[in-house]
């Protein structure tokens, strides 16, 4: 099974409860953050989120900023912020050699040209994306036709288990168990059904020893 690269977009979709989150911290764990910058929009102040922000390395920042070092920087929107996010996001799209994950891909605006640049042009300006959803029927549809990935955990409503269906080749309609979830790779056209990713407490483990090393790293070069 593989995984997404540092050009690549995965969208993970999923109810209150599915797992969704915990893949997704999962997912970020395994990028390159150490070598470039991941903005994280944290629009719910999400539990889970805030342990990774809690971790010493990681950055908060506001929406008239933009990261130029490698690293985890979280930024907090307020959901009617759509032009400082827009603002944000095309500074991200110039910039390059930036990841962005959106913990809920529908707070960003069914139509935001930014991010829609970012999703289309991603792979030549090295933005990898990790985006989330309950609600995947309400999305921009580029979302999805952009996307390298998919993974599918258990949907509340019937149309966005249809709307996932034209995109993941699995009966989305009969549940899996508890946390599992079908996992898409576009590029290979396979699906797997995927087991629980570890524990939070595991992958709060990886990124503290990533964000570990950078500081060492860093030091290093001050001496």
């Amino acid at each position: 099974m593989r995984l997404p690269n540092d050009t690549q977009r995965i969208s993970i979709v999923g109810r209150t409860g599915s797992g969704k989150t915990v893949a997704a911290a999962w997912h970020l764990s395994h990028a390159d953050f150490q070598w470039m910058p991941w903005v994280v929009y944290d629009f719910k102040r999400d539990s889970l989120l805030a342990q990774i922000g809690e971790l010493e390395g990681t950055e908060h920042i506001g929406l008239e900023e933009i990261p130029r070092y490698p690293g985890i920087y979280f930024v907090h929107p307020h959901p009617d912020d759509t032009e400082g996010m827009k603002e944000q996001m095309w500074k991200i799209w110039a910039q390059e050699n930036t990841g962005v994950f959106i913990d809920e891909g529908l707070m960003v605006g069914l139509y935001n040209p930014a991010f829609r640049s970012l999703l289309t042009q991603g792979r030549s300006k090295h933005i990898p994306m990790i985006i989330l959803s309950q609600r995947p029927a309400w999305l921009d549809r580029f979302c999805f036709s952009e996307s390298d990935y998919f993974q599918a955990f258990a949907l509340n409503h019937i149309k966005d288990r249809q709307k996932m269906m034209e995109y993941v080749p699995a009966n989305l309609l009969k549940p899996l168990p508890k946390y599992h979830s079908y996992y898409h790779d576009v590029g290979m056209a396979e699906t797997v059904v995927m087991t629980p990713v570890p524990p939070i407490e595991d992958t709060l483990k990886v990124f503290d020893s990533k964000l570990t090393a950078m500081r060492a790293r860093k030091r290093r070069v001050i001496i």
